[in-house]
């Protein structure tokens, strides 16, 4: 077994760059998906506590009270990751994409029904899951639901390299960490579309990216040659 090998099957699946890029494209779409339909993000739940406090202290409380569920929502969402990994292991990345699936079908049924609970809260709890569970890439802490802490890593690996003397590899850090921005960025770009576009199908496009998420998470490695 060569060395290159050996570093390729140390790292875990789910921490693999295809991975986190797919689970990155999911995460702008279904932000995207949220602001759209529900006036509130998914994964960004800074930006809903601002727009809450923002509003409250206008007066404005309707306004302010809309971004309470999804904040709510995100809490519980952590707590099922916790639980999951808890039960499984390191099976819970499979497991809770698996639910992730379940949630957003379930959603995608629900919506022309039930549109403010459907959205707000299923899909903030299945951002919340995805957040708590995908943290790494390649061992290096990372986010698939935002981009400010990739976008910090990468300029703190091209300054690391140009004044600090880092390795030249180190780029390779800030390549990936500027894939998963823009990648984060494609996928609120598609949801932005598909949502104005299929409104009633949008959310097929990250069950599919989940499903395929699932199946390399659960895919047999290849036997290697030596």
């Amino acid at each position: 077994m060569s060395t290159m090998e050996v570093a390729a099957s140390a790292i875990r699946r789910d921490e693999t760059i295809e991975i986190v890029l797919l689970l990155a494209f999911a995460g702008g779409y279904i932000d995207a998906y949220t602001w759209i339909n529900h006036g509130v993000l998914a994964n960004a739940q800074t930006a809903n506590v601002i727009f809450l406090w923002v509003n409250a202290m206008a007066g404005d409380w309707a306004k302010a009270i809309h971004f309470v569920p999804p904040i709510l929502a995100f809490t519980v969402g952590i707590v099922i990751a916790a639980w999951l990994r808890r039960i499984s292991g390191e099976r819970a990345g499979a497991l809770s994409i698996l639910v992730e699936i379940i949630f957003l079908t379930v959603i995608g049924i629900l919506h022309n029904r039930l549109p403010d609970i459907a959205g707000t809260l299923g899909i903030s709890m299945v951002a919340a899951i995805q957040a708590a569970v995908f943290i790494k890439v390649e061992g290096t802490v990372c986010s698939t639901v935002m981009i400010t802490g990739n976008m910090r890593q990468m300029v703190e690996n091209v300054f690391a390299v140009i004044y600090g003397g880092a390795p030249i590899g180190t780029l390779r850090k800030s390549a990936i960490f500027f894939a998963l921005c823009a990648v984060f960025g494609c996928g609120a770009a598609a949801g932005a579309f598909a949502t104005q576009a299929i409104p009633n199908l949008a959310l097929g496009i990250p069950v599919s990216v989940l499903l395929i998420v699932l199946l390399r998470c659960e895919a047999t490695p290849r036997e290697v040659v030596t």
